[in-house]
């Protein structure tokens, strides 16, 4: 599953495995964070927003 893995997460990952997240966040700073927002802000959108909007509208 790894080859499917964007690089700066493989990248990401490595740090952790280094030195922790505590490495990981003062290399990388808040990027880190806000991409982990971002990406539960967009995935909790799609299935507790769009899907039951679908659903209700009767598209599914």
């Amino acid at each position: 599953m790894a080859r499917f893995s964007p690089k700066f997460i493989n990248e990401w990952l490595e740090i952790k495995r280094e030195g922790g997240l505590k490495l990981l966040f003062k290399k990388k700073g808040w990027y880190v964070i806000v991409t982990i927002v971002t990406y539960y802000l967009i995935r909790d959108s799609i299935l507790y927003i769009l899907i039951p909007y679908l659903i209700y509208k009767g598209i599914f």
